[in-house]
């Protein structure tokens, strides 16, 4: 018997028998009819019947799992309990690591009870795990795929819009290419309060078009809200060299500087920006020294590859800066 075969209507009695009797294994068949088609009831009524009648046999033998069938076998109990904020939780981590199934899908997660009960927060929290694993989301097939996840970001959005949360899930639409919604619920956010996040997020949406002007004006709104936070003056001078205005970007890590001496992105994004701007070969060196430190290795390639353009350095310090670049 397929996994599919439960969509076409085979009780939960023969799912028991085909896997011996054990409600673990149960759990991990309904869970492969759930991915050959996440919107079909049957499996879901299955696993409510098992929930049911096998409860605690389904806790001792799910506890610690952290397999993707029992997670997504729990968000669903955990929506039978009442759990909202675990199950979307929930949800959002399984997302997060099978973006290629259309998980949003379920009946639940379009469930009445479950778009009027679920937090802003958790919801948000749940957007941002549907992000941890850095696939692909700006296609076609991934926007469908997230149709549902848009929906109840809508919804909840309006029904409690609760602006840090706000801006967290203008992260999933954004990721997705959806920047209407991105930037609508940023909008949607400062009609309730202005806060420092939302114009983070408002800044890194106009990034992602490639709108740089208004990416800096954003980032500087958010300054403008929270002045001492370090890294918005990082997040700024990098928008000011990616304009390729390297004096205003040095000038703004100094300022960011002031309030996180020690910080290294700071220090090694100094380097970089006063190296190419004067071709200094102290700053080149300082940087070779403080690259190996980042631990974004994107970002480390970018800075090296900006103090590498740098007037007049002598080529054997630039060799070794690429070197360290390649590493």
């Amino acid at each position: 018997m397929s996994n599919q075969s439960v969509a076409a209507g085979v009780g939960l009695a023969r799912v028991m028998a085909h896997c011996g009797g054990s409600p673990v294994s149960a759990v991990e068949f309904l869970v492969g009819a759930i991915a050959s088609a996440p919107a079909d009831p049957e499996p879901y009524t299955a696993l409510a019947e098992l929930w049911r009648d096998r409860r605690a046999e389904l806790e001792e033998g799910l506890e610690g799992d952290g397999s993707l069938s029992a997670v997504l076998a729990q968000a669903y109990f955990l929506f039978l309990e009442g759990n909202m904020d675990d199950a979307v939780m929930a949800l959002g981590s399984v997302t997060g690591v099978r973006p290629d199934v259309p998980w949003g899908a379920a009946p639940w997660f379009g469930d009445a009870r479950f778009l009027g009960a679920v937090s802003s927060e958790a919801l948000a929290e749940a957007c941002l795990r549907t992000l941890d694993y850095g696939h692909d989301l700006d296609t076609d097939e991934m926007r469908e795929r997230f149709a549902p996840w848009f929906h109840t970001i809508d919804v909840v959005s309006e029904r409690s819009p609760a602006p840090e949360s706000l801006a967290a899930m203008a992260r999933l639409p954004r990721a997705c290419g959806r920047y209407k919604l991105s930037f609508a619920l940023c909008d949607r956010a400062d009609a309730t309060d202005r806060v420092m996040w939302t114009a983070v997020a408002r800044a890194a949406t106009w990034r992602v078009i490639g709108d740089l002007d208004q990416a800096a004006a954003a980032f500087e709104d958010a300054l403008r809200l929270d002045p001492a936070n370090w890294s918005l003056y990082l997040d700024l001078a990098d928008v000011r060299a990616e304009q390729g205005d390297f004096a205003t970007a040095v000038g703004l890590v100094e300022r960011g500087l002031a309030y996180a001496p020690h910080e290294v992105s700071l220090r090694a994004a100094g380097a970089a920006y006063r190296t190419r701007l004067s071709g200094s070969s102290d700053d080149l060196r300082a940087l070779i020294v403080l690259a190996p430190e980042l631990s974004n290795i994107s970002y480390r390639k970018l800075l090296i590859d900006y103090a590498c353009a740098g007037p007049g350095l002598p080529r054997g310090l630039v060799v070794k800066a690429r070197r360290i670049r390649e590493n």
